[in-house]
């Protein structure tokens, strides 16, 4: 990260897509300026960026609270990434460079490794990767931009809703390595519908249930991303 700015960002969006706090929580300026050291004025325009981004809700007089999506918002937002993400796939099929193929198997890696580990905040995260990985690999600023968002809003969905135990991670694993083998041989239609399959997939597993979670210590939790986000480096506010 480049600027303390990214970092109060990298911060929030960990707490938020990790599925540590609960739909509805208040994201006080305030009170996450005191946690992170920094200013209040730093923390609302960060805010901004993220309720932009759709990660958040801000109210107008009310303030910023953690989005609290529903199903039917899911269905119209995994229809819009079968629509871009399977242009992206045929796009890109045949077409990877040396060092993108060897980034995909490097990624199929560490999302292996995060499933056999059972670690499912770093498997949604790097689900949520694989994607971004695909959308940069096109060069192409419009289309990065428009799925960063539409990646955003899932991995909120899928942290907040109940999926099925046991085997979301490791068919999802799978899936992203149909659609990288079909990239990486030239199947451009193999590769469309495999991503067409996945995200189809993804969908079918989010339950009408919400995570049921017990009251949680919303500081701790963002102090702890905001040690995560650390780099060792001093920032000056």
């Amino acid at each position: 990260m480049s600027t303390l700015d990214d970092r109060v960002y990298q911060a929030l969006v960990s707490a938020l897509l990790f599925g540590s706090l609960p739909p509805g929580t208040q994201l006080v300026e305030t009170r996450i300026a005191n946690l992170f050291g920094v200013s209040r004025e730093r923390v609302r325009k960060v805010l901004q960026r993220l309720g932009n981004e759709r990660l958040i809700e801000v109210i107008a007089r009310r303030g910023a609270f953690v989005s609290s999506p529903s199903l039917s918002q899911a269905q119209e937002i995994y229809e819009a990434r079968r629509i871009v993400e399977g242009g992206v796939a045929a796009r890109l099929a045949g077409r990877l460079t040396k060092a993108q193929e060897a980034s995909l198997r490097e990624h199929a890696r560490l999302e292996a490794r995060a499933n056999v580990r059972g670690d499912r905040a770093l498997s949604i995260q790097l689900a949520g990767e694989f994607h971004h990985l695909l959308a940069s690999f096109c060069a192409n600023a419009f289309v990065t931009r428009e799925l960063q968002e539409l990646i955003s809003r899932i991995v909120m969905l899928e942290a907040c809703f109940v999926t099925e135990p046991g085997v979301a991670s490791a068919c999802a694993c799978e899936e992203h390595h149909v659609i990288s083998q079909a990239i990486i041989r030239g199947d451009g239609a193999a590769a469309a519908e495999a991503m067409h399959v996945h995200l189809t997939m993804v969908e079918s597993r989010l339950q009408p249930d919400k995570v049921q979670r017990q009251d949680v210590d919303a500081d701790a939790i963002l102090l702890s991303a905001w040690d995560r986000s650390r780099e060792g480096q001093a920032f000056p506010d």
